[in-house]
């Protein structure tokens, strides 16, 4: 029997609210580390759900009502408990997420006391199609970086670009073409494969710069003969659509966080952790059990290569240590082709034979390769803002029998609950309301994808993200502006409808206030994913990083140089205090020479002096200097977007943007366009072609040369 809550003392009422609070306070003083406190958390979470859940299945549901609002009731119970399904799952991954750092520690240290010949060969594969030189160079120049005596790296090139072979075959790299473009990335791959040898196999895109100890702690897991693949997280050195757009670039991470600093530690405790396309290193054997390539029936091929090595007993290993960083996309449309890939993709699994619904795997590893989630958090977003105008124009309720008593009794401590329990376990990744802002930005297109692939499965064409110059900046996503506009006006149109008696709609006028409150939550997400659709360009070309180092300066004719303060620094320019002889006189256009500690010298041109300080643009020309420039910056776990806001003063910032919105349409800054000159389009002819890399072990020789 449930309480009568209308009549009961409001400490009554509130209780389950104030427990739940007092609950989510207290875990932390337990250690969130601990797996006792990890899992009594999940334990109350759970009866909180399910007290709510008793609730809405035997109260809120009204069998009495006309075929469309019993169907539309059942509606929303059924997504509802659809999205608590994939929260059960995301709450079961949390609760036993794993540090593997201590062993790649001892790894490392086992590595280190072997002599560098028996050291295992690693076979490098850069995959890439159609990435410019400005994406490519860093990645080719930050694998030969890598700390391994016995390596190989090879650019597999799908767009068989003349120039790119001949920045390989420069700087030291192997080169492979082929004579076709079949099964897109995943081919491309594999017949990379069927040329190389090397034991091990490491991946990455095209835009993925490996730090320099990247092998040396991964490769230790693999003394572990069940251990196929070693992944690690995708980080970012630029700043993804959500922190561009809305101007929170300080405040909130990447939206790739939650995923591989949370998410995937948690796979990874239940031995479904998965490869994600790029950082990571696989066994070739492991490989070679599974038919010698990767899986090639879906368009996400790395979740599908995972799936097929547990059915071969081989697991996935994840350590989560920022071992590489890559571009987040640099514009919404780059944004799109990469979400609605991954949805693509994940979808298509559910249809193949190494899939979770096919054999050979545990109930576990079933649930957590379930792509379910696509399509749950899109049909809840979706119909959260839609649900309560049904309501408002057409006396619909989703749920029946709610009163202010019930909410705050049922409802607000199962919202607080799974929202507070995802915050504590996911150890400060999980923002929510960015979190409610990007899933509602994003499901107004992905759920059109994700339905049709359910009826058509395949046949979808694989679309590589754009990156660098190829990346459209900013962008307009006129249809996503237009609905959420639509629907802010629509929430906001019905509340005032019902707010005045002679116009109101609603029958039951006391549920008007909780509607409201609903609404103008809706609003405000509505408002931040509208902005979200006003796509703002990077201010510049390159990265910038910090530089807290001296630095020195030669001037025209001068006999000596002049030591000042670096600022900041990126590939294509440094910025100067303005100190002594370098601000006396300075003239824009001015050739200078700047020597930096580590790297060199490079020559560049004043192009800005005021402020107290100097800005200098790098010659565009190729040299070593440049090329350990380029190795200095992006292979020493610099990170331009980091952050360490708290949760609750980054929502705080995200709140105080609908007050300072910028509406405008910004356009795109002078200066942005990329620096590197557009390389000669010449391309290869479709035959397959092995350039050796001048660097590496000779042990491994290809299998194949040009042919």
């Amino acid at each position: 029997m449930l309480p009568a809550l209308d009549t009961a003392p409001a400490l009554l009422v509130a209780a389950p609210l104030l427990l739940t609070i007092a609950g989510l306070l207290l875990a932390p003083m337990f250690g969130l580390n601990r797996l006792r406190t990890r899992g009594g958390i999940v334990v109350a979470v759970v009866g909180v759900v399910g007290a709510y859940l008793y609730w809405r299945i035997t109260s809120t549901i009204p069998w009495d009502a006309g075929w469309f609002g019993l169907g539309f009731a059942l509606l929303c119970l059924g997504v509802e408990l659809f999205g608590l399904f994939d929260a059960a799952i995301l709450f079961a991954g949390l609760a036993r997420r794993t540090n593997r750092s201590a062993e790649a520690d001892a790894g490392e240290a086992r590595l280190a006391a072997c002599p560098p010949q028996q050291l295992s060969s690693v076979d490098l594969i850069i995959a890439t199609y159609n990435e410019p030189i400005e994406v490519l160079e860093k990645t080719i120049l930050g694998a030969l970086a890598l700390d391994w005596p016995n390596l190989n790296v090879w650019v597999a090139d799908d767009g068989r670009r003349a120039w790119l072979r001949d920045y390989c075959q420069a700087k030291g790299a192997g080169y492979i073409t082929r004579p076709d473009n079949l099964h897109a990335k995943a081919g491309n791959i594999n017949h990379a494969l069927s040329v190389t040898s090397a034991p091990f196999v490491a991946v990455f895109d095209a835009d993925f710069v490996p730090q320099r100890g990247f092998l040396r702690r991964t490769m230790g897991f693999f003394d572990d003969p069940a251990i196929g693949i070693v992944q690690v997280p995708h980080s970012f050195y630029n700043h993804d659509p959500l922190q561009q757009n809305l101007a929170l670039r300080e405040a909130l991470p990447d939206d790739q966080r939650f995923f591989f600093e949370a998410i995937m530690p948690g796979r990874d405790g239940w031995d479904a952790a998965f490869c994600c396309g790029s950082n990571s290193i696989t066994r070739r054997a492991a490989i070679d059990a599974i038919g010698g390539g990767l899986p090639a029936g879906s368009i996400t091929e790395d979740m599908l290569l995972s799936l097929a090595l547990l059915q071969k007993n081989y697991v996935t290993r994840y350590l989560n240590e920022p071992l590489a960083f890559g571009l987040a996309p640099e514009s919404l449309e780059a944004f799109f082709v990469q979400r609605a890939r991954w949805a693509q993709g994940a979808t298509q699994i559910l249809f193949l034979k190494s899939g979770p619904l096919g054999p050979g795997h545990d109930l576990r590893h079933r649930l957590f390769f379930l792509p379910t989630a696509w399509l749950s958090q899109a049909l809840m977003m979706i119909l959260s803002v839609v649900s309560p105008l049904i309501f408002l124009f057409f006396d619909v309720p989703p749920l029946v029998g709610v009163t202010a008593q019930s909410a705050i009794f049922f409802l607000v401590p199962m919202v607080v609950a799974q929202v507070g329990g995802i915050v504590l376990l996911g150890g400060g990744r999980y923002f929510p309301i960015a979190a409610q802002v990007l899933g509602t930005f994003q499901s107004f297109r992905l759920l059109p994808v994700i339905i049709k692939t359910l009826f058509k499965p395949h046949g979808h064409a694989f679309k590589v993200t754009p990156k660098g110059s190829d990346a459209t900046a900013g962008g307009y996503q006129r249809g996503i502006f237009l609905a959420c506009a639509t629907l802010m006006i629509a929430t906001l149109t019905g509340l005032v409808i019902n707010a005045i008696p002679d116009t109101r709609i609603v029958a039951q006028g006391a549920l008007v206030p909780m509607v409201a409150f609903w609404g103008l939550i809706n609003i405000v997400v509505l408002f931040l994913a509208a902005m979200l659709c006003l796509g703002r360009p990077a201010l510049r070309a390159e990265e910038r990083f910090a530089l807290d180092d001296q630095v020195a300066v030669w001037r025209r004719d001068a006999r000596h140089a002049t030591i000042t303060r670096g600022l900041d620094i990126s590939v294509s320019g440094i910025a100067l205090a303005e100190i002594g002889a370098v601000g006396g006189g300075v003239t824009v256009g001015e050739p200078v020479r700047v020597r930096l500690r580590g790297v060199g010298s490079i020559d560049g041109r004043v192009a800005r002096s005021h402020g107290g300080r100097i800005g200098i643009a790098f010659d565009d020309t190729d040299s070593t200097a440049r090329d350990r420039l380029i190795v200095q910056l992006f292979t020493a776990g610099l990170n331009t977007s980091s952050h360490s806001m708290p949760m609750w003063q980054a929502t705080r910032a995200m709140l105080l943007r609908i007050v300072t919105a910028d509406m405008r349409l910004p356009a795109a800054p002078a200066g942005s366009a990329a620096i590197r000159p557009v390389p000669d389009e010449t391309r290869l002819a479709k035959v397959t072609l092995v350039l050796p890399p001048r660097r590496g072990s000779a042990t491994t020789p290809a299998r194949a040369s040009a042919g």
